[in-house]
């Protein structure tokens, strides 16, 4: 700790990744830390920091203690960052030497780090500093993979499609081989390492909430012996229009001219689909979402990320994945809007208009539509997001599946398509249909509204989240009274 800062203070340090979906989250989670008390330094590359440094500015105005260091590359070196969308497997070695020296001359109290840095537990812990555990991930999650690694039930069955039953967790969830990642039952170096880290590091911080997932929280801490603070949906920092709006990259729409287009829908009238920032659709998958979009005649948000082409082609050659005068129809219709690139995803699913979200179930978007009260059409693609969609579908019921039953890495071309048919019913189920079918829609919109109320509950002071915030900072404290 600086000599000149007040002995009540303690300083946090946060590295990470350099991937968006890894980086939005610890931001918004230094952020948290920032608003109860702590000095918060965010540590970034150079190219990563211009980002967020308006929402930093806007928190050091209302006179929070948070800032950001741009770590100072060796001459000539290349920056680990790709436009928000590194791989988890990005090498950030080149940041090494930049945060040892950075940590020679700056000890806090503890420094946060996401577990794809795998370099960095060696080094923090060499220089004798507190390091705690970050995946970006909730506890469910982390429950499901354990058990998966224990017990190996993936091993026992007779083909890829043949459910299997994950012993020894609260709820029964039945998975198939298709939907495992590949490291599920690894115990590689590369994987052991990364546990490693974890069961030498301090503890663990988890953006998630208490009442989200308390059986997967008891089993968590007491069965697999995780010292965790649990203090999310650490998104929920984000109380104004200009910190959504920017959060991550700017945004390819103008956000006013969105959220004009939602004001003129029925509440609850619209379907927001957004697969996240690494995913790539082929042309062929993406025909059959805008197919079944038109056929469910329900109004629509659609952010079209990346395009899976085997060689890229032109500008035109992409556009072959929307269906004959789609766009035009859906324009004139005002049925439709489609978002090329990044979009103002937390002011969207907010607005009272929004009735589902087709998500691929990654964390961070998942924790998004639960903290907006919005049920979800389960697409899961990659990582551990059909583990995610057992959470949505299963446990908490406020979802339905699309039908993806296959375990793919973002940047591989899916075998099997889901067809037009499955998402016009997975729309018009989740929408509101007729008979039970509207039943179901309202108690899974009545539980998804629940779940949003106890996310913000969490958060304020008094909340679970805002508690665990509170002891971590203590026992930091206490840590350095007793040094």
């Amino acid at each position: 700790m600086d000599s000149e800062e007040a002995p009540g203070v303690v300083e946090m340090f946060f590295f990470p990744f350099v991937g968006g979906g890894h980086q939005i989250p610890m931001i918004d989670t230094a952020r948290v830390f920032a608003s109860h008390g702590a000095k918060s330094t965010i540590i970034a590359t150079p190219t990563s920091a211009p980002l967020f440094q308006k929402t930093i500015s806007r928190d050091q105005q209302i006179g929070r203690q948070i800032s950001i260091h741009a770590l100072r590359l060796p001459q000539d070196a290349v920056s680990p960052d790709a436009d928000m969308s590194a791989t988890p497997f990005t090498d950030t070695s080149v940041l090494q030497e930049p945060l040892r020296l950075f940590l020679l001359d700056r000890r806090p109290d503890c420094i946060v780090v996401d577990w794809f840095h795998r370099w960095a537990a060696e080094l923090i812990d060499g220089l004798r500093i507190k390091r705690i555990f970050f995946t970006g991930g909730g506890i469910f999650s982390r429950c499901v993979m354990d058990n998966v690694r224990r017990h190996t039930p993936h091993e026992k069955v007779g083909s890829d499609y043949e459910p299997f039953l994950v012993p020894g967790l609260p709820d029964r969830i039945e998975l198939t081989r298709s939907q495992l990642p590949p490291f599920a039952g690894e115990n590689s170096g590369r994987v052991n390492n990364m546990r490693k880290g974890e069961e030498t590091s301090f503890g663990s911080l988890i953006n998630s909430f208490y009442e989200l997932e308390p059986a997967y929280v008891a089993y968590f801490r007491k069965e697999m012996g995780k010292k965790s603070w649990i203090i999310g949906p650490v998104s929920l920092c984000n109380r104004n229009v200009a910190d959504k709006a920017e959060r991550g990259k700017q945004a390819s729409i103008d956000e006013q001219s969105c959220l004009r287009w939602l004001d003129d829908k029925e509440p609850d009238s619209v379907l927001y689909i957004s697969f996240g920032s690494l995913a790539r659709f082929s042309p062929q998958q993406l025909l059959e979402i805008a197919h079944g979009l038109e056929a469910s005649n329900h109004p629509f948000i659609w952010v079209v990320g990346k395009i899976f082409n085997k060689s890229e082609g032109t500008r035109e050659e992409e556009e072959n994945w929307l269906p004959d005068g789609f766009e035009e129809r859906i324009k004139e219709s005002k049925k439709g809007l489609i978002i090329r690139g990044w979009a103002p995803q937390l002011l969207i699913l907010e607005h009272a208009a929004v009735g589902a979200f087709m998500t691929h179930c990654g964390w961070n978007s998942t924790l998004e539509g639960v903290s907006s009260g919005v049920p979800m059409i389960t697409w899961p693609i990659s990582a551990e997001q059909f583990f995610n969609e057992k959470l949505v579908t299963d446990v908490l019921g406020i979802g339905v599946r699309v039908g993806s039953v296959e375990w793919m890495s973002f940047n591989v071309e899916k075998k099997a398509l889901v067809g037009r048919e499955k998402v016009e019913v997975a729309v018009k189920r989740l929408m509101g249909g007729d008979g039970d079918g509207a039943a179901e829609a309202v108690e899974m919109r009545r539980r998804a509204r629940e779940f949003a109320e106890k996310a913000k509950r969490a958060v304020e002071e008094g909340g679970s989240s805002s508690e665990d915030a509170d002891a971590l900072i203590e026992e930091l404290k206490s840590c350095r009274n007793e040094a």
